[in-house]
């Protein structure tokens, strides 16, 4: 959370998650909030009377480029939204968040909405006059509600804060969505802890209260507790023994979950998992230290104790010798972002990846494979053009100093904010070599002339 969002008493309240306390006048705190939306849409100033949630969140949609009077893109078409959909982890609970939800949203002229962890609205359901006016702001299935993309709103500011969030009128960055107000809370995935999307319930000022902050909260609550109770799809054959589940991309330490247990890594068991879980035939003792260390010196002993200490952690049977390999089979992140990139998926491609491999690494073979990873989704996201990927990657921390990105952002969302970011970039190239290096990365954003 930005440190802005801690000072809850700007907005006055004693909740600074609420919107709007019981009791207060919701016409009069309309007026304010436009008058306030105005002066920071002209001028960038934000006033003591919004909520430090709100400021920081406006603050956000205006480096990433969005304008007042944007409106929101559908990303995912009849074609691409069907099978995406049907393959989310999320299309396993909406039997729960329907029933809890649905028939409230029906009766209360309200909306049922639940997003990815790219704010992309996967499902909108609820009363069908409500449905119709939201239609005219696409928020419809399908339609990309990200910060980076519409600016403050609900589904969007939760998953980028990992939280549940309340947004009413013109807390709204977008004026098109400032008639309505909306609630929402994230999931997460139960194993890992990672944001999968958010559930949110949208409708008129009378969603500006506490208990539907509360409920949408509630809601995510049910919804995480019935993904812990179910089997993950494609694993329904296996036992939770025979598959090893490793988690490495944006950790200084992967983690690794055997058989119900989380184990967090140290680095140098994390490079030795992520390697042999690339390679399943086994490596040699050889391959295997040529791999991990730059130092020619470093001796087998030394690779040996490590293994040893690695085995005794994992559990017995797991890793054996001649060659060094895994006795289960290993489901990475690193290899589901690579099956995304080979079929085309990019989004999917880029929702998967939670950021460089081992950032802190430096083992050479380990090194190689992050930069042969981060360059295939970059490629990708170039020669894909897509304004909204193209800012999450640019707006992410190893994306701040990317050039090649803010210049493909540059062309595809020509903004103000957008052109500054790209010519301080540029500037920076300028500069005398070697002092230059982007945020989060070991190298240059744009790869060196040899």
């Amino acid at each position: 959370m930005e440190g802005a969002a801690a000072q809850s008493g700007e907005a006055g309240l004693t909740d600074p998650w609420v919107a709007l306390e019981p009791g207060a006048d919701p016409v009069a705190r309309v007026r304010a909030l436009r008058r306030a939306h105005d002066r920071f849409t002209g001028g960038g100033a934000v006033e003591r009377s919004v909520r430090a949630v709100v400021a920081d969140s406006w603050r956000r949609s205006a480096r990433a480029g969005v304008g007042p009077d944007g409106s929101a893109g559908v990303e995912l078409t009849d074609g691409d939204l069907g099978p995406y959909r049907a393959e989310h982890p999320l299309a396993r609970v909406m039997p729960v968040v329907r029933e809890l939800l649905g028939t409230f949203a029906a009766d209360g002229a309200h909306l049922l909405a639940v997003c990815d962890a790219q704010g992309r609205l996967l499902w909108v359901e609820g009363h069908p006059t409500t449905r119709r006016r939201a239609d005219r702001m696409n928020f419809v299935p399908g339609a990309r509600w990200a910060e980076s993309a519409v600016g403050t709103n609900a589904p969007g500011t939760a998953v980028a804060l990992g939280r549940p969030v309340q947004v009413f009128a013109a807390e709204h960055f977008i004026r098109q969505v400032q008639p309505w107000t909306c609630a929402a809370a994230p999931i997460h995935d139960p194993r890992t802890g990672r944001v999968l999307g958010a559930v949110d319930l949208t409708g008129g000022d009378g969603l500006a209260h506490p208990h539907s902050l509360g409920f949408v909260q509630a809601v995510a609550r049910a919804a995480e507790y019935r993904l812990a109770l179910q089997t993950p799809p494609g694993t329904s054959h296996r036992t939770s023994d025979d598959v090893l589940e490793l988690t490495a991309l944006g950790r200084a330490e992967a983690r690794l979950l055997v058989g119900g247990r989380r184990i967090r890594l140290s680095r140098r068991h994390s490079e030795i998992l992520v390697l042999l879980a690339r390679h399943p035939e086994g490596l040699t003792g050889e391959a295997l230290l040529c791999a991990l260390y730059e130092d020619e010196s470093v001796t087998p002993v030394t690779l040996r104790a490590e293994l040893a200490r690695l085995r005794r952690l994992i559990g017995p049977g797991l890793l054996v010798s001649r060659p060094y390999r895994l006795t289960a089979a290993v489901e990475s992140d690193v290899a589901v972002v690579e099956r995304r990139l080979e079929t085309g998926a990019v989004t999917a491609a880029v929702t998967a990846y939670g950021g460089p491999l081992l950032p802190g690494s430096q083992a050479p073979a380990v090194v190689r494979l992050r930069h042969r990873l981060a360059d295939a989704l970059r490629t990708a996201l170039v020669a894909r053009r897509d304004p909204d990927l193209l800012a999450d990657w640019a707006h992410a921390p190893w994306g701040e100093s990317d050039l090649d990105v803010w210049q493909a952002l540059a062309a595809a969302r020509p903004t103000a904010a957008v052109r500054s970011r790209l010519a301080e970039l540029e500037s920076e190239l300028a500069a005398p070599p070697g002092w230059w290096r982007p945020a989060g990365a070991d190298r240059p954003a744009r790869p060196e002339r040899r």
